[in-house]
């Protein structure tokens, strides 16, 4: 949707000497200059580009106000953060940017109360990153003829780490050859990502229970400070 060099700025409270104590500021998403015009809203924030680690945060829209309701420590990817709009397939960054998040998948079955579109994950089920493949960044089953298996993802083979995941939706609309393919929000593997959004397994299934297709929630990704600011500040 909105890819790009992400800053998710979050400021800290500072009372120095005597006077009026300093109000908290407003939270996250109030900052931002976009959330995707959803009422729910998912944040993943780094301390900065290069950081492999950060924060997941899931926000709901209620009686005008965002209000938090639930975090957990996510990985990124081994290389960091990179602008969306300028990623480069291969090169284990996670994309910033603000994007839809079209349906979820997972090897095993829904959580209980799922009510996002849910694709389960079969032995055929593949996703094509083979540039030269009509099924470029898209779920294929079985694996399209043009779409070579060493340039795709077996995702059965993925085993813990796509229990559950929610496809986001970067460079899914209008696929930019080169620009990158598969990127997910998923269960922890065993350290960084090649470019997705990984937290822990009850994290994941929290978040696909507490998504609702009807409120259109969407993910943004980025750092607490960078040269381009999604926030209002």
């Amino acid at each position: 949707m909105r890819p790009g060099a992400v800053a998710l700025a979050v400021c800290s409270l500072v009372v120095l000497g005597a006077g009026p104590p300093v109000p908290a500021p407003p939270p996250l998403p109030a900052r931002m200059a976009d959330t995707g015009g959803g009422t729910q809203l998912i944040t993943a924030v780094a301390p900065r580009r290069s950081s492999t680690t950060g924060t997941v945060t899931w926000w709901d829209r209620t009686g005008g106000r965002w209000v938090r309701t639930g975090s957990a420590p996510a990985r990124f990817g081994a290389n960091g953060l990179a602008p969306g709009a300028s990623r480069e397939q291969g090169t284990n960054t996670t994309p910033t940017g603000l994007y839809g998040l079209p349906y979820a998948f997972g090897i095993e079955a829904a959580p209980r109360g799922t009510a996002y579109p849910y694709r389960r994950v079969h032995r055929d089920s593949w996703w094509c990153q083979d540039n030269d493949s009509r099924s470029y960044n898209r779920w294929s089953e079985p694996r399209a003829a043009d779409c070579r298996a060493a340039e795709s993802e077996h995702l059965i083979t993925y085993g813990e780490r796509y229990a559950h995941a929610l496809v986001i939706g970067f460079n899914y609309e209008r696929p930019v050859r080169g620009r990158g393919a598969g990127i997910f929000l998923h269960v922890n593997g065993r350290g960084a990502t090649a470019g997705c959004v990984s937290v822990p397994k009850d994290a994941m299934r929290r978040i696909l229970t507490w998504a609702d297709p009807a409120r259109r929630p969407h993910i943004a990704v980025g750092t607490e400070s960078g040269s381009t600011a999604l926030t209002r500040l």
